[in-house]
C-alpha cells in the first residue's frame, strides 16, 4: 500500500463509517479488578504511543477542526452527540474522555453540565484541551486515574489506533477499572469497509494502486500508516461488540454513527468543491437515524458488512454498561 501522500484520501474519521458501541461495566468483587477478577496493577506504565500515530496527530492533521470542516465530519459530530446523550447518565455526572484529542467532545459535554477529565497521549492535544477541561498526558492502556472514579468512560479514538488485540484488551480493561459499577463505557471503531466507500466517494477507487491498497485493508483489517493516514485497525461491528463483552461489559449495543448514506455527502463535496445542500445533509442525517432500530435494513447497505451497522465509524460508537460480575 504505497500510496503517495499527495493523492490518497485518508480512510478514516474524515470519511464516514463508524460504529458506536455502548455497554455497562461489571460489578467489582472484594476489591478485585472488575474485568479480570485479579488485583489491579498498573502493568502498562511504560506503554508508548506508536510513533506513526504520534507524528500524524502532532504534524499531519488538524484534529481540532476535523469534525467541523467537512459535511461528513459534521454528520459524525451530530450523530455522536445524539447517541452519547441517549446513554449518558444525567449531568453533572463525571465523564472520563480517553483519547479525547483537543477536547472537541469534552467541549459540548462541559456545556451540557458534565464534569469532564480528558486524557490523551499527544502533548499538542493536551495543551489545546486544557482550555476546555482538566487534561492530562496519558495512555489508554495505563490510565492515571483511581478505580471506579467515573460515571462514564468514553473511548472514541484509542481502539482503532491499537492494532494489537492485546493492547485493545488492556485499554478496555482500564476503562472498566475506571468506571463505577453499573457505569457507561462508550467505545468507537472504524468500519472494516470504510475505505471502500471513502475512496469511491473521492473518485479514486478505479485506479489499480488504490484498489490494491484497499484490498489489503479488507484482507488484513489494518492500515499500515503509509499514505495520508496513520496506523489503524478496522473493526467489524460484531467483532467490536465481542471485544467489549470479553472485557466483562454487558448490555452491549452497536450503532452506526454516520449511517448508510454518508458517502453521498463526501462525493458531492469532493466532486463539486462545494458543501452539499442543506436538504441533502438533512436527508443523510435522517437516514442515519432511521437505520438505528433496523438491523435488517442496515444489512442492505454494503458499508455495514454485517448485521449491525453502516457508516465509516463503528463505534465509532459502541456503548457498554458494567454489570454484575459473578464470583
Amino acid at each position: 500500500m504505497a500510496a503517495p501522500p499527495t493523492t490518497e484520501v485518508p480512510p478514516h474519521e474524515d470519511g464516514p463509517f463508524a460504529y458506536f458501541s455502548s455497554a455497562t461495566a461489571p460489578r467489582e468483587i472484594n476489591g478485585l479488578d472488575r474485568s479480570t477478577g485479579a488485583p489491579h496493577t498498573s502493568a502498562m506504565t511504560e506503554a508508548e504511543l506508536l510513533p506513526e500515530v504520534e507524528h500524524y496527530y502532532t504534524h499531519g492533521t488538524d484534529e481540532d477542526a476535523r469534525l467541523t470542516r467537512s459535511a461528513d465530519g459534521r454528520l459524525e459530530m451530530l450523530r455522536t452527540q445524539e447517541i452519547l446523550r441517549r446513554f449518558l447518565p444525567p449531568a453533572p455526572a463525571r465523564v472520563l474522555d480517553v483519547g479525547g484529542g483537543t477536547g472537541v467532545h469534552a467541549r459540548w459535554l462541559v456545556g451540557d453540565g458534565y464534569h469532564v477529565d480528558l486524557i490523551d497521549p499527544v502533548a499538542r492535544h493536551v495543551e489545546q484541551a486544557s482550555k476546555v477541561c482538566g487534561a492530562t498526558l496519558g495512555d489508554a492502556r495505563s490510565l492515571p486515574v483511581p478505580d471506579a472514579g467515573y460515571d462514564a468512560v468514553n473511548l472514541l479514538g484509542p481502539l482503532y489506533h491499537l492494532p494489537d488485540p492485546v493492547d485493545r484488551r488492556q485499554a478496555l480493561a482500564e476503562a472498566v477499572r475506571a468506571v463505577r459499577p453499573g457505569g457507561l463505557v462508550a467505545a468507537a471503531g472504524i468500519n472494516r469497509y470504510a475505505s471502500v466507500f471513502d475512496h469511491a466517494a473521492a473518485a479514486q477507487l478505479h485506479t489499480d494502486r488504490m484498489q490494491a491498497s484497499v484490498s489489503e485493508i479488507l484482507a488484513s483489517a489494518l492500515h499500515d500508516g503509509r499514505g495520508r493516514f496513520t496506523v489503524a485497525y478496522f473493526h467489524r461491528a460484531e467483532e467490536l461488540a465481542e471485544e467489549l463483552r470479553e472485557a466483562g461489559l454487558v448490555d452491549v449495543q452497536v450503532f452506526g454513527v454516520e449511517g448508510p448514506t454518508w458517502a453521498l455527502l463526501k462525493a458531492v463535496e469532493v466532486q463539486s468543491g462545494a458543501a452539499p445542500s442543506d436538504e441533502l445533509f438533512q436527508s443523510a442525517l435522517a437516514a442515519a437515524r432511521l437505520a438505528d432500530p433496523y438491523p435488517d435494513a442496515r444489512r442492505q447497505f454494503p458499508p455495514a458488512g454485517d448485521r449491525t451497522v453502516a457508516g465509516p465509524h463503528l463505534v465509532r460508537w459502541c456503548p457498554a454498561r458494567t454489570g454484575r460480575r459473578r464470583a
